[in-house]
């Protein structure tokens, strides 16, 4: 077989810094429909949950939204969430157990492990857990299950195309980026989730498709929801000054040890009912229900997504009750029930929370607008618990549309994070993933191999070494390019299953050397040299002889 001949010629191109091709197109166009269908799915959540609510609280047929912190059941409402977690244990069991939790776990397993494929009963089942679990007086958001939902339709929708595993995760966080968008009408911040969290990647062929889906639910959000901010606060008038962007790190420091706090508690409480109740994990959101209905009696606002509290904070609406039965009942009621295995989402109740945590400070703080603090709470709580700091700051703003805070919100954020990240090995997010034995690394940088070619690694004599790779044979099938990337040439051969591989000169076909696994070494090395050698390079005042030691070239890397 000749060069001309072989397939792999037609797949050669110039050297770029993305990756791209027309299929990118082909999903940002399916995206743009599961933008449509976040949106209007996130309407129908949300309606589904004012149903709940009024049918649980006030025994009437309504899609109006009501808080179930003004029912007039008194000591009868204690049993309200009892009811609702029996009706979610019964919906797990016989219908599908991924309901079970926050959903954003689940989406990342669905991805990394599952092929990005998700069961249709998912879809049906989440929205209407998430419904009764919230409409019964559950303490928890509606934007963990509107995630899974609209993934899950991702999902559903990706699979009757003929699609590889890489672009049906990218429908499906596509479509878990427009559900959010469309609850929150946060689009920026529903990408920066996408790129932080579920795409465990930067590149054009999933971020655009991502970003279509998430604009697009949040340009049809209003017509469904309204326009404006889900949140109203004060706007910032004046510049921050450095004393406030200060305070913000100390803040964002403790917000930190509180989300750890939090984080710490949800799965304390998941160790009890694993490990120390010997009934049926169906029974388990109805015993949380119990506790539900206590807290809802000592501090009714807990109750529900909470999301009029959290304008209370951010409007500067805040007394000393609230803020305490905020800290304290609704942290223990929501970590509790999420622990027992029920359908709900932490991003609510982290800001409710994290709202509170800010608004207790807010005396010994910097002055700052009405709220302020309030809001820069929220972005740290969240910020520490997810792992997600960017997302964090731009969503405070997005729910708010307070840009004027940017600074102290990403202060906050980035000390949040970096506080957490250094005392716990896993997020909030994470922990449940570690704990049915699979591992993850959020870190993400690029491969080593695609920033070096064959050209600079390859062995230019013939002298093909005797082993493994002589036994299986040579496919001459299998060229390799000088210009080429080591990650393409790599995945080539791990396809093929060889260990070496000829180069070919393009223009003549000649060969001109060889290139093996061992050689793709090289480069894993010069990367954990950066990574590792520490050297001074210039000389301090004062200070003695520099430790300097010469650039080790490719040739010197030991083989």
């Amino acid at each position: 077989m000749t060069v001309g001949d072989q397939s792999l010629s037609s797949s050669r191109s110039p050297l770029r810094d993305f990756n791209a091709d027309p299929r990118m197109l082909i999903l940002s166009a399916l995206a743009l429909i599961l933008g449509l269908a976040g949106a209007v799915l996130a309407y129908l959540l949300l309606h589904l949950i004012y149903l709940a609510t009024n049918l649980f609280y006030f025994q009437r047929l309504s899609w109006k939204f009501v808080s179930p912190a003004t029912h007039h059941m008194g000591w009868l409402a204690v049993f309200v969430p009892i009811i609702g977690g029996l009706l979610i244990g019964l919906m797990a069991r016989f219908g599908s157990d991924k309901i079970r939790g926050h959903g954003m776990p689940e989406a990342i397993e669905a991805i990394l492990i599952h092929g990005a494929k998700v069961d249709a009963r998912v879809a049906l089942f989440k929205p209407l857990s998430a419904a009764i679990a919230i409409g019964s007086g559950g303490p928890f958001g509606a934007e963990g299950p509107i995630i899974m939902t609209a993934g899950s339709v991702g999902s559903l929708f990706a699979q009757m195309f003929h699609l590889s595993d890489a672009e049906r995760s990218t429908l499906l966080v596509a479509g878990a980026a427009a559900g959010m968008a469309g609850v929150f009408s946060t689009p920026l911040a529903a990408i920066l989730l996408a790129v932080e969290l579920l795409l465990f990647e930067w590149r054009p062929r999933s971020l655009v498709p991502v970003a279509v889906a998430a604009t697009t639910a949040g340009t049809l959000r209003r017509f469904f929801l309204g326009p404006g901010p889900l949140f109203s606060m004060p706007a910032i008038a004046v510049s921050v000054s450095p004393r406030a962007v200060f305070a913000a790190l100390v803040l964002g420091v403790i917000g930190g040890a509180l989300a750890l706090i939090l984080s710490r508690a949800v799965y304390a409480s998941e160790d009890l009912f694993e490990n120390h109740l010997p009934i049926h994990w169906m029974w388990w959101p109805a015993i949380g229900g119990l506790l539900i209905g206590i807290g809802g009696l000592i501090f009714p606002q807990a109750l529900g997504t909470g999301y009029d509290v959290i304008a209370s904070l951010v409007g500067g609406d805040t007394t000393w009750h609230l803020i305490l039965g905020v800290l304290i009942v609704k942290s223990i009621i929501w970590s509790f029930s999420l622990g027992s295995g029920t359908s709900g989402g932490i991003l609510a109740p982290l800001l409710m929370i994290g709202g509170a945590f800010g608004a207790l400070l807010t005396p010994g703080l910097p002055p700052l607008e009405t709220g302020a603090w309030a809001l820069v709470g929220m972005a740290a709580v969240l910020a520490g618990a997810i792992g997600c700091p960017l997302t964090a700051a731009v969503l405070a703003m997005e729910l708010t549309h307070n840009y004027g805070l940017m600074l102290p919100l990403l202060a906050a954020s980035v000390a949040a994070y970096a506080f957490t990240v250094l005392l716990q090995r896993r997020s909030i997010l994470t922990e449940r993933l570690s704990r049915r034995g699979y591992h993850l690394s959020r870190e993400y940088s690029v491969d080593p191999l695609e920033g070096m070619t064959v050209a600079q690694v390859m062995r230019k004599r013939i002298d093909r070494i005797e082993g493994p790779a002589n036994q299986l044979g040579l496919q001459e099938a299998q060229f390799a390019y000088p210009e080429e990337t080591l990650r393409l040439v790599v995945e080539r051969m791990a396809t093929a299953q060889i260990f070496e591989t000829s180069v070919i000169e393009p223009e003549t076909g000649r060969t001109v050397g060889i290139i093996t696994l061992q050689d793709m070494l090289h480069a894993r090395t010069l990367s954990w040299r950066r990574e590792t050698l520490r050297q001074r390079l210039r000389r301090l005042p004062f200070s003695g002889p520099l430790n300097h030691q010469p650039e080790t070239s490719i040739e010197q890397v030991p083989g």
